[in-house]
């Protein structure tokens, strides 16, 4: 059955759109456009309650009625149970997974995304805040860079920790950062690019 699945073009949503891509599992997108506030409207409350985007409605949830399901975080560990996919079962290797996703939800997209905010869109340069997070995002990927000195994806194989922070780093640019500098995030960069399914998700909404 088909899921339906609220986003825009942002890292957050691609996350779940290269998910699905990846899973190969049907689903409907339906645009939220963000720059207009409709997130705010009160059918897409009901599906997520933060009223940020993406959020799905399976309509085939674990007990076969539908089920929706916000946060990328959660969304991502909902498809990977579904399908059995994306996650590991050996406990170590599901722990270092676990870790890794959770880095990217309270570190490397939120402190990137000040990062964005600060360089690209305040409307007035606050030498203060760009420093601040351009410092940070620096040293995030120095974070991931030496996780990915000792393995080839973030938890060994690629999982859904890789999916989630992939957006996020291909924005790179935004941030002031120069993927040259960090040679181990660029090999594991260009080898997720190289996939036809994010290439695909990262499309999405077309």
């Amino acid at each position: 059955m088909t899921i339906d699945f609220y986003t825009w073009t942002t890292p957050n949503g691609r996350k779940v759109s290269i998910a699905l891509e990846e899973l190969r599992l049907d689903y409907a997108t339906h645009p939220v456009n963000i720059t207009k506030d409709e997130q705010f409207a009160p059918d897409f409350l009901k599906i997520s309650p933060n009223n940020k985007i993406p959020a799905v409605v399976d309509p085939q949830g674990p007990d076969g009625e539908p089920i929706s399901v916000f946060e990328t975080g959660a969304i991502l560990l909902y498809l990977a149970d579904k399908t059995g996919q994306l996650m590991p079962d050996e406990p170590r290797a599901r722990n270092a997974a676990m870790q890794w996703l959770m880095w990217q939800m309270g570190g490397f997209g939120p402190m990137l995304g000040q990062a964005h905010h600060f360089r690209r869109f305040a409307p007035e340069k606050l030498p203060y805040a760009v420093d601040r997070y351009s410092n940070e995002a620096r040293r995030l990927y120095g974070v991931l860079d030496k996780r990915l000195e000792e393995v080839e994806y973030l938890a060994g194989d690629y999982s859904v920790a890789d999916i989630a922070t992939f957006p996020w780093a291909a924005r790179h640019e935004w941030q002031g950062i120069a993927l040259e500098d960090f040679p181990n995030v660029k090999r594991w960069y260009d080898a997720i690019w190289a996939r036809p399914a994010v290439e695909k998700g990262m499309a999405v909404p077309g």
